[in-house]
């Protein structure tokens, strides 16, 4: 064998002997590494310490709540950022970013050559992983050491997160400036504007401020902050992100010295949610955003003009479905000289004269009255019981219609003492309000004055069924417990409820206010203590409450001048589009006067309100339908709605016919219904225990 032979032979023996210790000494290295990196893995937490944020229902940030070590850091998802920021972050800091695998060997070996050719750092070789350990395990010095140990925690978390998980999480922490951190949190703190769209000035300025958040802030060092914007887009231009003109456009934007504060809106209700605050989790409330800050805004504004230690408290919510869009529980939550602090949305207080409605409804209901009815607005004694009206003074002879809208006392008692006072707060609290009566007392005739303790959400929900169609819905806000369940009842049939809406539509708006297509009611409370005002449209209803918070009197406080003004400037700064009132509905009767039939022409004084009945027991009359009227009852759809009979005097029981053939079983009571088979006329006719009988002849269609 040759020499040659032997020598490639020992050459080839030595190399895999070589070889084979090499990949010994790499497997060796990465188990070793394997299991240094499993035995001090990075402060990796699944969820990051953020700011407890409470949204709207379009998930807008409404308020958040700084996080226990005093900073306010919004956690940020990449689609809540502009892209064109993100791009310009990533061209700033770290371009490779998406390639490498923690640590950019090319951006160190740059760094290191320009710090040994000038003898200064020109340029940092960090990539956002790196800067990323480093916010979440702060270094003590900028020693070698404390860079290579970043440079190994750059490795373990890119083992561990997604490039998305890593800007996401450098976006949640980045610093910039005082007590923020991250991206959300400065862009609503030095533009008043979540991150979603920048423009090219913000977005550089805020690639600027990581760097030296405290030297660099706007709010601070104006000068400095405006450089470092400049520098940014400057590196843009040659990096070709953006063009020399864009560059030149967004260099010329202002640089604002100023520091915001962040959202907070609905301070009572976000107080109201902590309790439910899962970390990490945004709180829904059903308010939308836009409504809160208009309401807000009014609120303030109209506390400053009434004049010190008053608050206003506003409530809208959407009729048809209960949920409540704006709530303002106090004029400034931090007044102490206003107690904002107590939430008078939920604060029992006399409610005045806005129950009035209702009142009405039931006589409406009953048959008792019709809108051109006249009614005595006179003294009157009520077995010791002796209503005046707000002013002093008497009307006389009235219609029902303007009894209401000038919402005289006496008329309205009168009609309760029908009515009867137990089935009026029957009907609250079947529409879910309880109305807080006087230990031990039971419903007496001053409930319909404000002798009975409602909340402002009490009152809305109730409105909620004059602006539905008769169908009240329980509120909410979504600080309801979780099992709460939303109900739907009847408080008023919708024929009543239409008379309602259109008396109270013609009530003449507030000095100033124009007419917004709306229906309203106001209320004082005895001693001038309350001022109250609701109002609807044909979707939304909006209450206010006017007063002090110790329950103090305010001399010449009253509904219609302290309260009704804010309800209607509340519609223009809500936003909200105005929707038409609900239209007559079919088998509503709303006769003029000199139509009336002659039972319904003036309503009596007898117990149960209607014409005073003789002793020896009249004969029965029907009241409703009169004689000859035309009915429209959409008969011809499929929706078509029973008509309601009503009668007066005779003696029970009774048996109703409609052409003839009898309806179904005796009645005691005065009211049936009856739905026809079609359009055309027909004879409805009643028959007492007595035999004796009345008919009437309408016409259905």
């Amino acid at each position: 064998m040759s020499g040659g032979a032997m020598f490639s032979r020992k050459f080839l023996r030595r190399a895999a002997i070589t070889a084979a210790s090499c990949a010994g000494f790499l497997a060796l290295s990465t188990a070793t590494l394997w299991q240094l990196d499993r035995a001090f893995p990075p402060p990796l937490p699944e969820r990051l310490t953020v700011s407890t944020e409470v949204q709207d229902r379009d998930g807008q940030l409404l308020r958040a709540f700084a996080t226990p070590d005093g900073y306010w850091r919004l956690e940020t998802r990449l689609d809540q950022v502009d892209k064109q920021f993100v791009d310009m972050l990533v061209t700033y800091e770290d371009k490779r970013f998406w390639d490498h695998e923690g640590v950019d060997v090319l951006a160190l070996a740059r760094a290191a050559g320009q710090f040994a050719t000038s003898g200064h750092i020109v340029s940092g070789g960090s990539t956002l992983s790196m800067q990323l350990a480093r916010l979440i395990e702060p270094r003590e010095s900028r020693s070698l050491g404390s860079k290579i140990k970043q440079m190994l925690r750059a490795v373990q978390i890119e083992r561990r997160l997604s490039k998305r998980e890593i800007l996401e999480r450098y976006l949640t922490l980045a610093p910039y400036g005082g007590n923020l951190e991250g991206v959300r949190a400065a862009s609503l703190a030095y533009f008043g504007k979540e991150p979603k769209r920048l423009t090219v000035s913000e977005a550089a300025l805020l690639v600027a401020l990581p760097q030296l958040p405290e030297k660099r802030r706007p709010d601070r060092n104006l000068q400095i902050a405006h450089a470092a914007r400049d520098r940014v887009l400057t590196r843009m231009v040659s990096s070709g992100l953006i063009g020399e003109r864009e560059a030149a456009r967004a260099a010329l934007e202002d640089v604002l010295s100023l520091r915001r504060r962040l959202p907070a809106l609905a301070a009572h209700a976000s107080y109201a949610m902590l309790p439910k605050a899962v970390p990490g989790q945004p709180l829904k409330l059903t308010i939308r955003k836009s409504v809160q800050q208009g309401l807000e805004q009014v609120a303030r504004d109209a506390a400053t003009s009434l004049g010190p230690r008053l608050s206003v408290a506003m409530v809208l919510a959407d009729a048809r479905t209960g949920d409540i869009l704006g709530e303002v529980g106090s004029a400034n939550f931090f007044d102490s000289s206003r107690s904002g602090w107590i939430d008078m949305t939920k604060v029992v207080r006399s409610p005045g004269s806005t129950l009035k409605p209702f009142i009405y409804g039931l006589a409406f209901e009953q048959g008792l009255v019709a809108q051109e009815t006249l009614i005595e607005d006179s003294p009157v004694d009520f077995s010791g019981y002796r209503p005046k009206n707000f002013d002093m003074g008497y009307q006389g002879d009235v219609s029902i219609r303007q009894a209401l809208q000038l919402s005289l006392n006496v008329p309205a008692i009168r009609l309760l003492d029908a009515v009867g006072p137990a089935r009026l707060t029957a009907r609250f609290r079947q529409a879910g309000v309880n109305p807080i009566l006087p230990v031990n007392e039971a419903p007496g005739l001053a409930i319909g004055l404000g002798g009975v303790g409602v909340t402002l959400r009490d009152l809305v929900q109730l409105y909620t069924g004059l602006a539905n169609g008769g169908k009240t819905h329980s509120l909410r806000d979504g600080t309801e417990p979780a099992n709460a369940v939303s109900s739907t009842t009847t408080i008023l049939n919708d024929q009543a409820n239409w008379q309602i809406i259109d008396i109270l539509s013609g009530v003449k708006p507030p000095e100033g206010a124009l007419q917004r297509g709306i229906a309203y009611k106001t209320g004082t409370s005895y001693g001038y203590r309350d001022a109250w005002s609701v109002g609807f449209d044909g979707r939304y209803v909006l209450g206010v409450w006017v007063g002090r918070p110790d329950a103090g009197a305010v001399p010449g406080l009253s509904g219609y001048v302290s309260a009704a003004p804010i309800l209607f400037e509340g519609f223009v700064r809500s936003g909200l589009a105005t929707v038409p009132l609900p239209g007559k509905p079919p088998g509503a009767f709303a006769p003029k006067r000199e139509d009336l039939p002659v039972t319904l022409a003036r309503f009596g004084a007898g117990a149960d309100g209607l014409v005073q009945a003789t002793p020896t027991e009249p004969a029965p009359t029907i009241i409703f339908p009169p004689d000859g009227a035309r009915v429209d009852l959409a008969t011809n759809s499929a929706d078509a709605s029973p008509l309601v009979l009503k009668l007066q005097g005779g003696r029970a029981p009774f048996r109703w016919l409609a052409n003839g053939k009898p309806l179904i079983g005796l009645d005691r009571r005065r009211t049936a219904t009856w739905l026809p088979d079609g359009a055309g006329y027909s004879t409805l006719t009643v028959i007492d225990a007595a035999g004796r009988a009345a008919s009437v002849k309408v016409f259905v269609q």
